[in-house]
């Protein structure tokens, strides 16, 4: 059997946000907002629209800049990066407002960003600045397909700790780097060692299927958060600011270690059953696709499937990777 795309057969209720005057920015650089406290403290960015059908994102950000949240010490940088792609949705045809030349979560290498020969480059070019001032960094992403919200640390023990201390959501994902190039949540010193990266923190957190509602109150929580976590904005305040942002702790949570992936070879691939994630495989060797002819099976036993889509399957695009679980 071949599996469909869940999302095919759901309604996409999330609108678009009305972005109005907060587009401009306060940096000169549109869609960057910058506030500093005055006070000595870090300096914390959140990102948004990576993607420009990501709006769960858009909407917590517009959400804290009409809130009127501001940092209590240190600086906090708010951004609407992918503004060219956003630009182009279209609610009938969203997976057309990915990107608009290249996607822009595979641009954060110096090499590319100097380069300049695309539109995304080019944005990354003019963020790279605001990036490399941050010290914690909060990349706010959704899904192609539905599943519950997963948080994505890289392999770093600093930024696992700081999902535990989060305490939401449930999932947590140990995940290497990406093949096609470098993400925003590991560019520069997000991306070194613990002994090596001081004071530095990131996660990208994957809040649900793109046209669901609740990953705008995912969004909404990781934000706020995460803002307490950095010592930017302290409870109480974000509490009278942001009433209702924030939901129930995880009951519990999870390590998901990714181990590999399945890369598929033509845009003919398919899954044996409709997978949406986070189901656990019992026995190593079962078949879960079809690469072309070839049984893909699952590598040991307790199989965790993470992020399973086929929507941009084509030769060289990961369908699903692979993870061990154990309690965080």
């Amino acid at each position: 059997m071949t599996a469909t795309h869940c999302a095919d057969a759901l309604h996409w209720t999330l609108p678009a946000p009305d972005l109005g005057a907060w587009r401009a920015g306060n940096t000169g650089t549109e869609g960057v907002w910058r506030f500093d406290s005055g006070v000595p403290g870090r300096h914390v960015l959140i990102t948004a629209l990576i993607h420009g059908n990501e709006l769960c994102g858009a909407w917590a950000l517009l959400g804290l800049l009409q809130a009127g949240v501001r940092p209590q010490q240190g600086t906090l940088t708010l951004a609407f990066c992918n503004l060219a792609a956003f630009d182009r949705f279209d609610i009938a045809q969203p997976d057309a407002a990915r990107f608009a030349e290249q996607d822009l979560n595979r641009q954060w290498i110096d090499a590319r960003m100097q380069a300049g020969d695309s539109l995304e480059r080019r944005r990354a070019a003019a963020l790279q600045p605001f990036v490399a001032q941050a010290d914690w960094l909060l990349d706010l992403h959704s899904m192609h397909e539905p599943s519950a919200p997963l948080l994505l640390t890289g392999v770093q023990p600093r930024n696992l700790a700081l999902a535990r201390a989060l305490a939401a959501p449930e999932h947590v994902v140990i995940d290497a780097g990406h093949q096609d190039g470098t993400r925003l949540r590991d560019y520069g010193r997000f991306g070194l060692p613990d002994d090596e990266a001081g004071d530095s923190r990131s996660l990208l957190v994957e809040c649900g299927w793109h046209g669901d509602p609740a990953s705008r109150a995912v969004a909404q929580d990781q934000c706020l958060r995460f803002l307490q976590a950095s010592g930017c904005v302290d409870a109480q305040e974000l509490a009278q600011r942001l009433p209702g942002w924030r939901a129930a702790d995880a009951p519990r949570q999870w390590a998901l270690q990714v181990t590999g992936g399945v890369v598929a070879t033509s845009e003919r691939f398919a899954f044996t059953q409709p997978f949406t994630g986070l189901e656990v495989i019992a026995r190593a060797g079962t078949v879960i696709g079809d690469n072309d002819g070839t049984p893909v099976t699952t590598p040991y036993d307790d199989c965790v499937l993470v992020m399973p889509s086929t929507r941009q399957a084509r030769a060289g695009v990961t369908v699903v990777r692979f993870a061990t679980r154990r309690p965080l």
